[in-house]
């Protein structure tokens, strides 16, 4: 049986990877940021282990800019999208990130519902790893854990890092792709039902300051 089912599936894993969250809330608090203004057209949902803290999002020069504060995410829904499309976006930081990642995600519904669902694709460019989860509602699943791929670029001794994630969905399947190459695909035989159809966003984990650039959603196959 394929991984993405057994884990989309497995409702169990849920409790102890909150305590595991926990631990790691108290090893590396959520830093306090000043919010500002949304973006026109723009919502956040913030964690649920940061609903206290708050994140900044703005729009810079071409692109978006967030200081995190508290672990997010962030969409239009403009970008609500089914069928065949693409979601990309490049991710800039300058600044050291820790041991947090951030990017993009798909089939979200319910954004700001206690039955949110959404999955999201994410690298860390601390060690050059790459991760899949699937959040629904206050539990996240893991499709992929952190995984190495020389494909990705770690930051380097300045804390400088640079990389273009995209998801695309095409009639049978689903693709992950870091800087231009594939790092994991799906059928949606094997997404165990769930629907990759709906709000397309960014995802930035807390502590974080990093820039978005050339975010979009095409819809239509490539």
């Amino acid at each position: 049986m394929n991984r993405m089912v057994i884990v989309l599936g497995a409702l169990a894993v849920a409790a102890p990877l909150a305590a595991q969250q926990q631990q790691a809330k108290d090893k590396d608090p959520t830093k306090d940021v000043a919010a500002a203004p949304l973006p026109a057209g723009w919502s956040m949902r913030l964690d649920p282990k940061d609903a206290t803290k708050t994140a900044k999002f703005v729009t810079m020069g071409s692109g978006y800019h967030v200081t995190s504060g508290g672990a997010a995410i962030y969409y239009n829904p403009k970008d609500v999208v089914t069928g065949d499309y693409t979601v990309s976006a490049t991710f800039a930081q300058s600044k050291p990130s820790g041991h947090e990642g951030y990017g993009i995600f798909v089939g979200g519904s319910k954004l700001q519902d206690e039955s949110q669902s959404y999955v999201y694709f994410l690298v860390r460019p601390s060690d050059g790893k790459f991760l899949i989860n699937h959040r629904a509602g206050n539990d996240v699943h893991k499709v992929v854990d952190w995984t190495a791929n020389p494909g990705l670029v770690q930051q380097d001794s300045t804390g400088k890092a640079t990389n273009t994630l995209a998801i695309r969905v095409v009639k049978d399947s689903v693709h992950f792709i870091a800087n231009g190459k594939e790092v994991k695909a799906f059928s949606k035989a094997d997404m165990h039902g769930f629907d990759v159809g709906g709000q397309a966003g960014l995802r930035i984990n807390h502590n974080l300051d990093v820039h978005i650039a050339s975010f979009t959603v095409t819809p239509g196959a490539k």
